[in-house]
């Protein structure tokens, strides 16, 4: 078995289909781990801890061992909860009979590629590496109460998420916690030692771009879910509301840059940049007009991924210009610190 760098590559950018037992078994463990956690959105995550690292440099508070060590760790731990995901709904029986989740990547309890009995081990030696970063964290915080509030509900979101959070229709409200104000001020508390309310609001935009991809993800599988009994937010309030509040997520994210940069000026107008991801947001928002196709159009690569796909190109090209926007905001703040004098 040779290490596959371009696997690892490929599979933390892409979903990978595979449906080739003796291609699995010939991957390295970290090809695995990185196609089996679907890495490519587990990515989000790392997006987080840049953004928390940018703001902390900026106030003057980084180092770069804390930093990749709870990136890692937050990295695993997200991997963690989809491998604990997948073998909740494998054992509920929810990805039986061709589920919706099983059509768009691998799912090797599904595919055969590996018993429970893997799966377990693996979500055990994942959560022991993701639990040691928390760990770190507290020794890194003088177990600071705020880190262990942080931990506590970290552990409880991951453990929780997919039963019963995900039935109840809270799923998608607790991602848009985790990966915006909750994990970009936690990293920042953790990196500088001090709790702050501009940055809580400075997560929400990213956070909100997340909860989108998986809002839509779960519109895209309403009908799937329904009939499965998984009370997600669209399963709870309809289609038609689910598409609604998507398209309102996606607007509210520039809406709290704009605020950020002339209300408080926390940010300077550079940041002002991510407007450029206007086309995959206005494209994201036209195809919410209308329900979702009954069958994929020409062309379309991804099926039965529909609203999620465009809702993850905006999340990436979004990303990409609020981490670009933050870099030179920084570097403005660091070079021309009156260039637009604000709250901090």
């Amino acid at each position: 078995m040779n290490i596959n760098f371009a696997m690892w590559r490929k599979a933390s950018w892409q979903l990978i289909k595979m449906d080739d037992k003796r291609e699995w078994d010939a991957l390295d463990v970290v090809s695995k781990w990185l196609i089996a956690t679907r890495s490519a959105v587990t990515l989000v995550t790392v997006y987080s801890c840049v953004i928390a690292g940018i703001l902390a440099a900026r106030d003057g508070h980084f180092s770069w061992l804390p930093f990749l060590i709870i990136t890692l760790g937050l990295f695993i731990a997200h991997g963690t909860n989809n491998i604990l995901n997948d073998y909740t709904d494998y054992t509920r029986g929810v990805d039986k009979d061709n589920y919706f989740r099983s059509q768009y990547g691998v799912h090797p309890l599904v595919q055969k590629f590996w018993d429970t009995s893997t799966s377990i081990r693996w979500f055990i030696v994942s959560g022991v590496l993701a639990t040691l970063s928390g760990v770190y964290a507290l020794f890194y915080t003088h177990f600071s109460m705020t880190t262990i509030y942080l931990f506590a509900f970290g552990a409880v979101v991951l453990l929780a998420y997919t039963y019963p959070f995900k039935y109840w229709g809270l799923g998608e409200f607790a991602i848009f916690l985790i990966w915006g104000p909750i994990m970009i001020a936690g990293v920042y508390f953790v990196l500088t030692q001090t709790w702050s309310w501009n940055v809580v609001l400075a997560g929400i935009p990213f956070g909100l771009s997340v909860a989108s991809i998986n809002v839509a993800k779960h519109i895209d599988k309403h009908d799937d879910d329904k009939i499965k009994g998984v009370g997600t937010f669209p399963v709870r309030v309809g289609e038609t509301i689910a598409r609604r509040v998507d398209q309102i997520a996606i607007v509210l994210i520039y809406l709290v840059i704009a605020y950020l940069v002339f209300v408080p000026r926390y940010f300077t107008p550079v940041m002002l940049i991510v407007f450029l991801a206007y086309k995959e947001a206005l494209m994201a928002i036209a195809v919410m007009n209308k329900p979702k196709p009954a069958q994929a159009p020409e062309g379309w690569p991804a099926w039965p991924v529909w609203f999620s796909g465009f809702a993850f190109q905006h999340n990436r090209k979004f990303g990409g210009y609020l981490i670009l926007g933050l870099i030179a905001d920084a570097l403005l703040r660091a070079f021309f610190p009156q260039f637009w004098p604000g709250l901090f």
